[in-house]
């Protein structure tokens, strides 16, 4: 039987480790060619060889997805290696909390800047591209639907206490998504958004305070509270916080064929929680 995804090329940041990790695998063996990213050689080198392990095809583009000149690399690394562009999924982030009071200009921007400015700037790279591939398949009386799957949060739809950066961000990804469904029908390109709720990653699972990640230079601590994370836990109908890999089956949902004529779509993947 055909594999869903067999020859497209497919980009996904953040994925050296986590839920980008997750969804690289899922679509690497569903046939799709992967450009793995992660801030660290590392991680991005490693899922890269797992997937070729396994049969697959991946390379890597490393670097920060902030920095003004990764989206036209990470667009050049597709085109230059696989000659094409199918699957973009703006996956890579983090979050760095604090009440509004507290919270200074450079957690503000952070935030701002890797989970909004970040996709704008890829999306704006890759039109160029897929406006110019979807022109010469017209032309040959060919139809390809592309895919684009933006990353939102349950705090992106409902806000979330801690969080005015972070959940500002993923509602403006919301936006994002309906306005490019709108801009880029035209050339056969579906644009959707997946809002997720709490999912076991090393952003979460381990406790509050005990533990650091350095993101972009900077030591930011993570983990969440054992008591709130029981609570939160609680609220989801299912009874528990997601897996990464159940994770990045919401995603693969709108890079199948079957989701060809679904655009401009938020879906929540919360095991069942509303809001927060």
């Amino acid at each position: 039987m055909n594999r869903k995804l067999e020859g497209k090329v497919a980009l996904i940041t953040g994925s050296g480790r986590g839920i980008g990790r997750s969804i690289a695998f899922k679509l690497a063996s569903e046939g799709a060619r992967v450009v793995v990213n992660d801030l660290d050689a590392g991680p991005a080198q490693e899922t890269v060889q797992a997937i070729i392990d396994a049969g697959g095809q991946a390379v890597a583009c490393i670097g920060n997805v902030t920095a003004p000149d990764f989206a036209e690399r990470f667009i050049g690394t597709a085109v230059e290696q696989y000659k094409g562009l199918d699957i973009i999924v703006n996956n890579a982030g983090y979050t760095w909390d604090g009440v509004i009071q507290k919270m200074t200009d450079e957690q503000w921007y952070a935030m701002i800047d890797c989970h909004l400015t970040a996709p704008f700037r890829i999306l704006r790279a890759a039109q160029s591209v897929i406006r110019a591939l979807s022109k010469a398949e017209a032309e040959e009386g060919v139809r390809v639907v592309r895919k684009v799957v933006n990353i939102s949060s349950v705090a992106g739809l409902f806000g979330n206490a801690g969080q005015v950066n972070y959940s500002t961000g993923k509602a403006g990804v919301v936006g994002m998504t309906q306005t490019l469904a709108k801009e880029w029908g035209r050339m056969n390109v579906t644009v959707n958004c997946v809002a997720y709720g709490l999912i076991q990653t090393r952003l979460t699972s381990g406790v509050a305070g005990e533990s650091t990640a350095n993101i972009e230079g900077r030591e930011i601590k993570v983990g969440v509270n054992p008591d709130l994370l029981a609570n939160m836990e609680r609220s989801i109908p299912l009874g528990r916080a997601g897996t990464p890999d159940e994770a990045a089956g919401a995603v693969y949902l709108f890079c199948l064929p079957e989701s060809d004529y679904v655009s401009g779509q938020t879906l929540l993947c919360s095991g069942g929680m509303t809001g927060i």
